[in-house]
């Protein structure tokens, strides 16, 4: 087990890969802080499942969009754990549109979510991460390209990117890494056979010929949680099969 004895926060871990890297880190042995916006349900199915492969997990929910509620989310986790050695950033909103007609509100909670969010955890982890700490951020390789009606949310995404960047440089006289992970088309729960339909072009362009796994990505982030990646910050790892 790569991860014993460290103790992990996951946001949005509910479902989507967000799921898959809780159980991941947990079956590596860390314990899990499992993190949810709405779906609390899902939550604790999520933890009773890290429970009964003999892992340990803990439910916390939190409106990533209420800046109150990113601190109380890490009082939540101090509290259960006493500290906290890795933070993944994997919440976040997906919502496409051209520039032109894109609705203001969807984008302050897209800013809100994708930015804002991962800023203040990134600024909580810097407090109060241990010796040695992990921070690792999901972003996406749509950085990587330019494609009609994905501009809002791929410019959220390049902006935590930047912030890692800058924290790994302020952070690394502590040990601490800090690095983003970029998927490339990833199934998970929530993928239909109309996104199926629409990606499949894009998936017979990647070397590897198929869509991405959620557990390509969690390996990936498990490995960076770990202390053989110790050498590795300030750097994004496109996930993609070779798309990009």
């Amino acid at each position: 087990m790569i991860l014993k004895h460290k103790h992990a926060l996951v946001t949005g871990a509910s479902r989507g890969i967000g799921r898959v890297i809780a159980g991941t880190l947990a079956a590596e042995g860390a314990r899990v802080a499992v993190h949810y916006g709405t779906n609390e349900r899902l939550a604790h199915d999520v933890v009773a499942e890290i429970t009964a492969a003999g892992g340990s997990a803990f439910a916390v929910g939190a409106d990533l969009r209420r800046p109150e509620e990113v601190h109380g989310l890490f009082d939540a986790v101090l509290a259960e754990f006493g500290r906290l050695d890795v933070l993944v950033n994997n919440a976040g909103l997906a919502h496409h549109g051209p520039v032109e007609s894109y609705d203001e509100r969807v984008f302050a909670d897209m800013l809100a979510v994708n930015v804002t969010a991962p800023f203040l955890a990134m600024r909580l982890a810097a407090r109060h991460l241990s010796e040695g700490g992990r921070v690792i951020t999901l972003s996406s390789a749509l950085t990587r390209s330019a494609l009609a009606d994905h501009g809002v949310y791929a410019a959220t995404k390049a902006a935590v990117e930047q912030l890692g960047f800058a924290l790994s440089k302020e952070l690394g006289a502590r040990g601490i890494t800090v690095n983003n992970v970029l998927p490339g088309p990833t199934e998970t729960d929530a993928f239909t056979e109309d996104l199926r339909a629409r990606l499949a072009p894009v998936v017979a362009q990647t070397p590897l010929g198929r869509f991405g796994q959620a557990g390509d990505i969690a390996d990936v982030v498990a490995f960076l949680a770990s202390d053989r990646a110790r050498w590795v910050t300030g750097q994004s790892i496109v996930a993609s099969g070779g798309l990009i």
